[in-house]
């Protein structure tokens, strides 16, 4: 195996130049590294009060991964013949938002345990959660797998092979993506006038906008990501204009920043906390009954 091998196709992004992408990727990590702290800051304090929230330092743990791949995407602006820098500058752009779309995922499910308890709470759907998650994870180590090894070689029918395994993943991330709008729809349209569980703070149809708005943003850049992917390849030379580096920022940084910021300024860490323990007696109620003495709230 030789290599690596400088890619001949367009990629979305194209090669950073260190006259607009070095400007550019120094204010995404600054936002992103500040972005982090704030919600490094938010767990820890929260952890101190006994009050649990770890999506909080998953939060943190995924601004750290864009703070890394701004750093590598201008080493690489400055190193552009680098090809080991271009393959880890691809694998953390690609691996770190995985983290926003099982976050989002997360809040979405606890919306559906506390709309429909006996449902939400079934083992069968608990599985089905869990197959979710563990295929996300198997998906993202094939395709920084297929993007390794496409660098590493010239055989014409491994490359197919690569291609294939990364348009899949590109769809099925797009599907994740996408999969809170209808638990939420759902939630919504069956839930009118029944009675659900408190969970966290705050009303429900805030709830509601901050899991819709997060899906939106996300869903926009993965579907975006995927039809570009599954768009025939051109070469490096003659990108075509959805490969721009201003599709790139906006529809990868732009999206992934937003959202970060929507979870800190919303506060998901008080509107999405559930007792510990909710998972071994299968509700969301027995502490917030003990603490506040108070029924369950309508849908209205």
């Amino acid at each position: 195996m030789g290599g690596p091998y400088a890619p001949r196709v367009a990629m979305l992004g194209g090669k950073p130049t260190i006259p607009v992408d070095v400007p550019i990727c120094s204010v995404f990590l600054v936002l992103f590294l500040s972005a982090g702290a704030a919600h490094m800051t938010i767990f820890q304090r929260n952890r101190r009060r006994d009050h649990k929230f770890i999506p909080s330092a998953v939060t943190f743990g995924f601004c750290m991964s864009r703070v890394i791949a701004n750093i590598i995407r201008i080493a690489w602006a400055c190193n552009p013949m680098n090809v080991r820098l271009a393959i880890a500058a691809q694998i953390f752009v690609a691996a770190g938002i995985l983290l926003l779309f099982i976050l989002n995922l997360l809040y979405a499910q606890r919306m559906l345990r506390a709309a429909f308890p006996s449902f939400g709470w079934s083992a069968a759907v608990s599985w089905i959660f869990k197959g979710l998650y563990v295929l996300v994870v198997l998906t993202i180590i094939m395709m920084i797998t297929t993007v390794i090894q496409s660098m590493y070689t010239l055989d014409v029918n491994i490359q197919r092979i690569d291609r294939d395994i990364q348009l899949y993943g590109v769809t099925y991330f797009a599907i994740v993506s996408f999969l809170p709008l209808p638990i939420v729809l759902a939630v919504l349209l069956f839930s009118r006038g029944k009675w659900i569980e408190e969970f966290g703070s705050g009303s429900w149809v805030t709830k509601v906008m901050i899991v819709t708005t997060a899906s939106v943003l996300l869903c926009l850049g993965a579907s975006f990501r995927a039809g570009t992917t599954w768009m025939p390849g051109r070469p490096a030379s003659s990108p075509p204009w959805y490969d721009h580096k201003a599709c790139f920022y906006v529809f990868d940084f732009g999206i992934d920043i937003s959202v970060v910021l929507l979870f800190l300024f919303t506060r998901v860490d008080r509107r999405f906390w559930v007792p510990n323990g909710s998972s071994e007696v299968r509700t969301y109620y027995h502490d917030v009954a003990e603490e506040k003495n108070t029924a369950p709230a309508a849908v209205v």
